[in-house]
């Protein structure tokens, strides 16, 4: 839920901080007093757009931060660890957004940590939902009404079995058309196969060779370089006159290892100084032996040179024919076999997901009928609980009703002796009508609700899918234009039944309304120091008195404060007898 809500430099919003309670909120105040900036306020916390007129004149930029508790939204947590956006130990989660007067562009974070608008929508969506008078991007798209039905009816695991088994039927086919389309260029993948198979094999490549004759091609171009260093090394080491007319080193080392071994039974601090000069004698002597035999290795075969020549120029036409190094040549020639068994077997691979085909679809066609079925009775449920929901708001007349409709297509899943078009969703393309009048017929919803007609409408459908609703936080923004005192009170039912799942935040007109909140909060508007700002107040219970007592009669008196008891005593007593029924139910 939201816990806090600030405000610095928004509209006319100097700055402002809220604290809102569990269950049902109201905001009430005169008109123009700035309620509705504070729903503009959590939209941009829910990534709506935003631009430099958001920012109080004078200011450099505008800033809102909202602060939630995650109890009551688990299903938020993956999502957060999905962005490396919650520290272990979080129970709280906290939406900036500041907005730029001179650019107009906005920076958002989450919990301190900087995200694009994308993933703010996406955070933000699943904390808030604003509900107004003009839902029509939602409750009059009849995009939406397929996802209200099948959260209504918990039918959403169902749905996702068939996008599942669509996707599952969508990846064979795609399989299937590429090997049905690509007869001439499987045999052509076949021959360049064959081509490069038949290029390794015949010219013997090994791996590492190419490495191999380079060193070695080093080795004969430098012979008698390598042969001259050789000797003067062994000559220095133990043969001939030693290194620059000296003693090879070996005898010199001879000489110093028996001179300190005598210098030690004198001293025999010398000891380890003659044993180091005795290990270093040793090594000496495996060093010579080793060179002596690299020395007699040292044949080299000047024709080799050329040898090396061609066989370096053959590996390196195969790398430009084929655009690739030695090891990746080797290894697409041992992959190359059992790739072209694949496309020789083309036939029967056809037939084979020709089969799988027939399986997935027959199964998308059960999976897809039962979701089906269950929607049609889902929607019977639905249109009958909209109906009392409707007559408790006056409006007894209206009729509502789900209509289901269907498109054609031969390649679609066979469903009741009809193959029918189907997508993620299923084969249904549901759509909402209503008639408001008797003895008219059902229309489209979009086309006749009126705007009291849609808001009582669009709180009917809350109030009923609040028990299957994710969404921790409603916002309803004078949700109550055009309904009277009487429906007025059954709106506030409504709300404050679904606060018992929800957070609630309402701004309201209607006292009736306002009196089953259980946090009420007052919104004025006054000039100071000749700048307009918006306050914000929680009432206390004299305080929501007197409220409700100007709501009902502009000035509160004796006969409207005595009004505004009557209502809040009426729908106090209301709530206490709904609470004692939802426990023991």
């Amino acid at each position: 839920m939201l816990i806090e809500l600030q405000i610095q430099d928004f509209a006319i919003i100097d700055r402002l901080h809220l604290r809102f309670e569990q269950g049902f909120n109201v905001l009430t105040g005169e008109t123009g007093a700035g309620k509705s900036i504070i729903i503009d306020a959590l939209g941009t916390l829910r990534g709506e757009r935003v631009d430099a007129t958001f920012v109080r004149a004078g200011a450099t930029r505008a800033r809102i931060e909202g602060v939630f508790s995650l109890d009551d939204c688990p299903q938020l947590i993956p999502l957060l660890i999905q962005y490396d956006l919650l520290d272990e130990g979080d129970d709280q989660l906290i939406l900036t957004r500041e907005i730029s007067a001179e650019s107009g562009r906005s920076v958002a974070r989450v919990n301190g940590r900087a995200v694009n608008s994308a993933t703010l929508r996406e955070i933000g969506s699943r904390l808030i939902d604003i509900h107004g008078q003009h839902e029509g991007q939602s409750l009059f798209n009849p995009r939406t009404h397929l996802d209200l039905l099948d959260r209504f009816g918990e039918l959403l695991p169902l749905r996702q079995r068939v996008a599942d088994q669509l996707a599952a039927l969508r990846r064979v086919q795609a399989q299937l058309a590429d090997l049905r389309a690509g007869e001439a260029r499987r045999q052509a993948r076949i021959e360049e196969l064959q081509l490069l198979r038949e290029d390794v094999i015949a010219a013997k490549i090994k791996p590492g060779e190419e490495e191999e004759l380079l060193r070695e091609r080093s080795i004969v171009q430098n012979a008698a370089r390598i042969a001259t260093l050789a000797e003067d090394a062994y000559r220095a080491l133990y043969g001939g006159e030693g290194g620059r007319g000296g003693r090879p080193a070996t005898e010199a080392m001879a000489l110093a290892v028996s001179a300190l071994n005598e210098l030690s039974r004198f001293d025999d601090r010398a000891e380890p100084i003659a044993r180091q000069a005795a290990e270093l004698h040793y090594l000496l002597e495996d060093l010579v032996v080793a060179l002596r035999r690299y020395r007699s290795n040292l044949e080299v075969d000047p024709h080799r040179l050329d040898a090396i020549e061609d066989r370096l120029t053959v590996l390196r036409n195969l790398q430009r024919k084929y655009g690739v190094d030695l090891a990746t040549l080797i290894e697409r020639a041992a992959n190359a076999e059992h790739e072209i068994e694949q496309l020789s077997n083309s036939a029967s691979q056809i037939a084979a997901l020709e089969q799988q085909e027939q399986v997935l679809l027959d199964e998308l066609a059960r999976c897809a009928g039962e979701l089906s079925q269950q929607r049609k009775r889902v929607g019977e449920e639905l249109s009958r609980q909209i109906s009392i929901a409707m007559n408790d708001l006056a409006m007894p007349n209206i009729r509502f009703a789900v209509q289901f409709t269907w498109e054609d297509d031969p390649d679609g899943p066979l469903i009741h002796d009809r193959r029918l078009a189907c997508d993620r969703t299923g084969v249904d393309r549901v759509e909402f009508l209503i008639s408001p009048n008797p003895g008219e017929p059902l229309k489209p919803l979009a086309r006749i609700a009126s705007g009291g007609e849609s808001a009582r409408l669009l709180l009917a459908l809350k109030s009923i899918l609040s028990q299957v609703d994710d969404v921790p936080t409603l916002v309803f923004d004078e949700i109550d234009v055009g309904v009277g005192g009487r429906a007025g009170h059954v709106v506030g039912q409504k709300l404050w039944f679904i606060s018992q799942r929800h957070q609630v935040l309402c701004i309201t007109h209607l006292p009736q309304v306002a009196a089953f909140a259980h946090a009420h909060y007052h919104i004025r508007k006054e000039v100071v120091d000749g700048r307009t700002r918006t306050s914000v107040e929680r009432l206390s219970p004299e305080q929501r008195i007197d409220e409700i007592a100007a709501m009902l009669d502009g000035t509160p008196g004796d006969h409207s404060r005595a009004n505004a008891r009557q209502i809040l005593e009426r729908a106090q007593a209301w709530k206490l007898h709904r609470q004692a029924e939802l426990t023991q139910s």
